[in-house]
């Protein structure tokens, strides 16, 4: 058995294609759906996502604004700025690029924006709606993951999932997203112990960790969907500067029946996600003002 490779990147491209001309229908309405990117300090890979998701906005017709502010930034100053676009009614999403510098209380950030422009999913109210199933905007990554799925018509409803990885940003999200469409959902962790016995009883493995090739063929069951979140890149060795995901790429194919690569496969969806939020969230603005 061969696993059957979901591309990311078509899928992606066919996913802001239609977002494209929703944000064309919004703006011929007066309402151009508008992004706003907050960066503090200068890490290398920060500036790779913000850079790429302001280009990803501007091809897809939506309006972009960026704040750049230096490593030692008054957390004071960010938060005037946030309470500016949040009063703001032509901005649609708000953004802060995580990891913050030591001085910022990450948590305090997340909850100053909006609910309603927390296109990253990150607000407390929105991650309390997404427990309660009810309308939100959910976390970009596991969101596209859940498109990536349905793309690859892998039956969830019903299927046993297992998350690798219980973070805010992917790990918990994506448990409660796969229980929201119908799976049994198994959430293992640094403690878990036979971590082994656990994936190879999944139909769907979600690897988050964090840990170049972690999960290998001998811990996946045969036939199962195989969704690797991770992105690390090598420091040492023939590979060193290559970037690679939490699995094992060439034993686990041999296994699986579906597997997404890295680069290429929940990457580019998880940008198309935070494009479709913003999309989302200048739809309602236009529905509350009439338009």
């Amino acid at each position: 058995m061969t696993a059957h490779i979901l591309d990311g990147n078509a899928l992606s491209a066919s996913v802001r294609g239609q977002l494209a001309e929703d944000a064309a229908a919004l703006t011929a309405r007066g309402v151009q759906p508008c992004l706003a990117v907050i960066l503090v300090g200068a890490d290398p890979a920060s500036a790779v996502y913000v850079r790429n998701k302001v280009a990803a906005c501007e091809k897809a017709g939506i309006r972009s604004l960026r704040f750049d502010y230096p490593q030692d930034a008054d957390p004071d100053t960010v938060l005037a700025r946030i309470a500016e676009l949040n009063a703001d009614p032509s901005v649609h999403g708000i953004l802060v690029q995580l990891p913050l510098p030591p001085q910022f209380d990450e948590a305090a950030v997340l909850e100053a924006i909006s609910v309603t422009k927390d296109v990253d999913g990150f607000h407390a109210e929105n991650v309390g709606r997404l427990s309660q199933g009810q309308e939100a905007f959910f976390p970009c990554t596991p969101h596209g993951v859940m498109k990536m799925l349905e793309a690859a018509e892998v039956p969830v409803k019903g299927a046993h999932a297992v998350v690798i990885g219980r973070s805010n940003i992917v790990g918990k999200p994506m448990a409660m997203l796969l229980l929201r469409a119908g799976a049994t959902v198994t959430v293992c962790h640094s403690q878990t112990r036979d971590l082994a016995e656990h994936t190879r009883r999944a139909d769907i493995l979600v690897a988050a960790v964090g840990r170049p090739g972690f999960v290998t063929g001998d811990m996946v069951r045969p036939g199962a969907a195989v969704i690797d979140v991770g992105i690390n890149r090598l420091k040492e060795g023939p590979n060193a500067g290559k970037l690679c995901g939490d699995v094992d790429f060439e034993s686990v194919r041999k296994v699986a029946g579906v597997l997404t690569p890295v680069p290429g496969g929940v990457g580019p969806m998880t940008i198309t996600m935070l494009l479709a939020n913003t999309v989302e969230s200048a739809r309602r603005a236009a529905r509350a003002q009439g338009v």
